[in-house]
């Protein structure tokens, strides 16, 4: 008896379902650009950690500062970016201060230079000064105790700063998962390789690899396996090594088939087999059993085709990989259809599509017309894909569909579906 398809959303319900988060690892500041915090990083001391200076100019206390006519000031010393001055200034008396520079003890503000003339070691005020001018406080933008990058932050050059404006040489991260890709076929040749009758260029383990990469994932190892059972074998026993094994072609049921018995002699449980989706019907998911003492790996049977490998990849092994991360799914947005859009009721389709901010909303049309799971220049351009309801046999022009959105584009105000 043939099982009926699992919905799309059902079946990433499935996977998700068999993730838990990867564990904590300390990582070197220069070497978190991209990685997720596991824990909360808490400022231990004050950003700025003392009053300085937001002008090059001169350092004086405002009360009596200037005169009618504004009487001169002697300077006394200098205050230099990490080379405070040795005394502040009293009555009457200025200290030269760089932009940066702390704030001698005894001043409360900084006149800067285009409002002051100096001459012959005295500086001459031109106009009031009020308390406060020009200086930047103590813990002005982070104090002791301020969580100042939160768990679960993805870790950009901004984050990047702030860690390093409070000392964190290292940072507790989620560790990356690892994941190993393999690529099945006789007809498959590496890019630069002489194709003979009937062969391809092999395709897919470029694009994966680069979405591994935007998922925050690694690949651990990569391999390509002809239509051999005992290759393909020993091939995916050596993947299972890893948190995630991902293999394109293979999953169905021809004579040269042999990634799902493969799979089962390796005692990896079968979760699900074949997703009423367009492209990527006959996607498979299952987990093998954790090895000495280790973790359970998460295993994905991809379609060859490089468009529903792509895709799959998208709405199947992307949020696991997010998962494991301690990470939410990818966002949905709704949009505008750009153009008509006939199928057959039954299979949730996922249009490639570039996606356009108007004054109403967001707007959603194809990439190119032909949409076929073999025409991978229909992925050139996509924001994201166009989800197309399987109960529907046509979505006309300017009804709103939900788009899922690929790892490029992230709209103003994205309502996440998470």
């Amino acid at each position: 008896m043939t099982r009926p398809l699992l919905l799309p959303d059902d079946a990433r319900a499935l996977v998700l379902d068999r993730v838990v988060r990867l564990p904590a690892e300390p990582v070197a500041l220069d070497a978190c650009l991209g990685r997720v915090t596991a824990t909360g990083v808490t400022a231990g001391l004050s950003v700025p950690p003392f009053d300085n200076s937001a002008m090059d100019g001169y350092a004086l206390r405002s009360a009596g500062a200037a005169g009618q006519p504004a009487a001169p000031l002697r300077i006394v010393d200098e205050s230099r970016a990490g080379r405070p001055a040795s005394r502040g200034p009293g009555h009457g008396e200025a200290v030269r201060i760089s932009t940066g520079a702390m704030l001698p003890a005894g001043a409360d503000a900084v006149v800067p230079l285009e409002r002051a003339v100096e001459t012959d070691g005295e500086v001459r005020v031109e106009g009031a000064v009020a308390p406060g001018a020009n200086v930047r406080r103590s813990g002005e933008d982070i104090s002791p105790g301020d969580v100042v990058v939160a768990a679960g932050a993805c870790i950009g050059a901004a984050e990047l700063g702030v860690l390093a404006s409070v000392g964190a040489a290292l940072v507790s991260c989620v560790r990356q998962p690892a994941v190993a890709l393999v690529a099945t076929g006789d007809e498959l040749v590496p890019p630069g390789g002489v194709l003979g009758p009937g062969q391809i260029h092999e395709t897919n383990t470029h694009s994966l690899r680069a979405l591994v990469a935007e998922a925050g994932a690694r690949v651990a190892t990569l391999d390509t396996v002809g239509d051999d059972a005992d290759a393909t074998r020993a091939t995916i026993e050596r993947a299972l090594r890893h948190d995630v094994v991902v293999i394109c072609g293979g999953v169905s049921v021809g004579r040269h088939d042999h990634v799902k018995g493969t799979l089962a002699g390796l005692g990896v449980e079968e979760v699900f087999w074949r997703v009423a989706l367009k492209p990527g019907k006959p996607t498979w998911f299952g987990v093998a059993p954790a090895r000495d003492g280790g973790r359970s790996t998460l295993v994905f049977g991809l379609p060859g085709n490089p468009v529903s490998s792509m895709v799959t990849f998208q709405l199947f092994v992307r949020p696991a990989l997010r998962a494991l991360l301690g990470l939410a799914p990818a966002a949905r947005v709704v949009a505008v259809l750009g153009e008509p859009h006939a199928k057959r009721a039954g299979r949730v389709e996922y249009v490639r599509c570039r996606i356009e901010a108007r004054d109403d909303g967001l707007h959603a049309r194809p990439t190119r017309a032909a949409q076929g799971s073999h025409v991978l220049t229909s992925m050139l351009g996509a924001d994201g894909l166009a989800v197309m309801p399987a109960g529907r046999e046509s979505i006309e022009a300017g009804e709103r569909v939900e788009v899922e959105l690929l790892g490029g584009w992230w709209p103003p105000a994205v309502v996440s579906r998470g």
